[in-house]
């Protein structure tokens, strides 16, 4: 059900113009934006523990450099292994830009208030411009050629470098130690496989090798955690999960990342495969949630400036989500304004929640660790919207394949976008049955992961009501 980069790239080169771009260099850069995530989950810790050592505003003017020329690097790839190594390095970078900005919110917002306010002016403006970058690629693609998508990084990595030693004030620990260098590849060897496992599992199934996987992160993270609680100078200080608020914030941040990664991976293709819609036309229609996300944070954090609990507020978020997903559960094979409303109620409710659980870790993080609480945060989200995606994406798929008949083929069976091939092939009156018992199969499997995830997101809400509601930091 869940269509593969495989796929994923043939639907890409179907959009991009004839004669723009090699086939081949299209078909391996699909796969190439694969590695990309990899390489950034995987630096994060060491970068945020870098960037408290080094200073986070040297690391972030280092990260911006690294970013804007491997987007030139990549822009104007005339290989397919050239463009996959400039696709690596804006991953480095994206690992240095992510924990370093929230590190110099943390440092340059003492005013509890004033911080709340940027944390959730941050969230807001990250998720909108994730929306909207997937719309402006669209664009590009359309009418210019394909290496265009990466240009657009230019302006905002100069502006960053020109304005940036002059408005950004520096931070640094004053006393960090020993750098803690055998833990660097430890905290990959955790990461990566764990990352890859989940991400794979939806499209791929519970291979033996992905299960390895699996197995073999999580053997590496309990190496990772012995080492940092035994170590003299760990690159994790063990000392930031004593304090009452963190830890909670840490794990209900990974349940949030669950639940809107495991949407996302559903409402995406509902909008192109289920209602054919082109990947420019289904970005712009996702531009319309857009506008419930970028008050979330705000509203969220008016809020709790205004004397409300923190418990409440994160409490009531994660209810938003749910009923964000039980819109979803009620979704046909035509529910486009259902669909959008419901992405829209989720995606609010994810926003209230990570604006809040995130200034709620960092406030109760020392100054001189911001940039390894914000890696840490960062981590969990990634880890959280891959566990979203491997959980709701088997959930989906199974029910995907129970409803599709025993007489379609393997291929029909496995992908909605397998169907879809299928069908592109058989005449007709076959052809249109297949399509619309796909899409049905499909649209059911959605609803069901919907479902599970309502469920998740209803449990986090009396978790966090339970949790915060005992936690001193939850206070503004």
């Amino acid at each position: 059900m869940v269509a593969d980069r495989r796929q994923v790239g043939a639907r890409l080169l179907d959009d991009v113009p004839r004669g723009r771009a090699p086939e081949a260099l299209l078909q391996q850069a699909a796969l190439g934006a694969f590695e990309h995530g990899f390489v950034l989950a995987g630096l994060l810790l060491t970068m945020g523990s870098l960037g408290d050592r080094l200073g986070s505003r040297r690391l972030l003017l280092c990260g911006a450099a690294a970013f804007g020329a491997a987007s030139l690097l990549a822009a104007y790839a005339d290989s397919a292994e050239t463009l996959i190594a400039a696709r690596a390095v804006l991953g480095v970078g994206g690992a240095t830009l992510m924990p370093s900005t929230m590190a110099l919110v943390r440092t340059m917002f003492t005013d509890p208030a004033q911080r709340a306010k940027a944390i959730g002016l941050w969230s807001g403006v990250m998720t909108g411009g994730i929306a909207l970058g997937s719309v402006l690629s669209g664009i590009l693609v359309e009418h210019f050629w394909w290496g265009s998508v990466f240009l657009v990084n230019l302006p905002a990595m100069a502006l960053l470098l020109v304005l940036g030693p002059v408005l950004l004030p520096e931070s640094r620990n004053p006393a960090p130690g020993r750098f803690d260098w055998p833990s660097v590849p430890l905290s990959m060897a955790a990461v990566l496989p764990v990352v890859y496992g989940l991400k794979e599992i939806p499209s791929e199934g519970w291979h033996p090798r992905y299960v390895t996987a699996l197995a073999v992160g999580l053997l590496c993270a309990a190496l990772f955690v012995r080492r940092q609680r035994t170590c003299a100078a760990p690159l994790i200080p063990p000392a930031l999960f004593r304090g009452p608020a963190f830890t909670p914030a840490l794990l209900l941040t990974l349940v949030c990342a669950f639940g809107m990664m495991g949407s996302a991976l559903f409402t995406t293709q509902y909008l192109q495969s289920v209602l054919g819609k082109s990947p420019l036309a289904a970005a712009l229609w996702s531009l319309l949630p857009s506008v419930l996300i970028g008050l979330a944070g705000p509203v969220a954090a008016g809020l709790v400036q205004r004397g409300v609990h923190r418990g409440y507020v994160v409490t009531a978020g994660f209810a938003t989500g749910a009923a964000g997903y039980a819109l979803l559960a009620l979704a046909g094979t035509d529910s486009l304004w259902l669909v959008l409303a419901g992405a829209g109620v989720l995606a609010s409710g994810v926003v209230m929640v990570m604006s809040q659980l995130t200034d709620l870790a960092m406030s109760g993080a020392p100054a001189e660790r911001a940039g390894t609480a914000s890696a840490l945060l960062e981590t969990g989200t990634e880890f959280g919207g891959a566990l979203g995606m491997a959980v709701l994406g088997s959930i989906g798929t199974a029910l995907y394949r129970h409803e599709m008949p025993a007489g379609t083929s393997a291929q029909a069976r496995e992908t909605l976008g397998g169907a879809l091939a299928d069908a592109s092939r058989l005449p007709g009156a076959a052809g249109e049955s297949l399509l619309a018992t796909a899409r049905e199969a499909f649209t059911g499997g959605m609803r069901g992961a919907a479902l599970a995830g309502a469920v998740l997101l209803a449990l986090a809400a009396v978790g966090a009501a339970v949790t915060l509601r005992r936690t001193d930091g939850a206070r503004k």
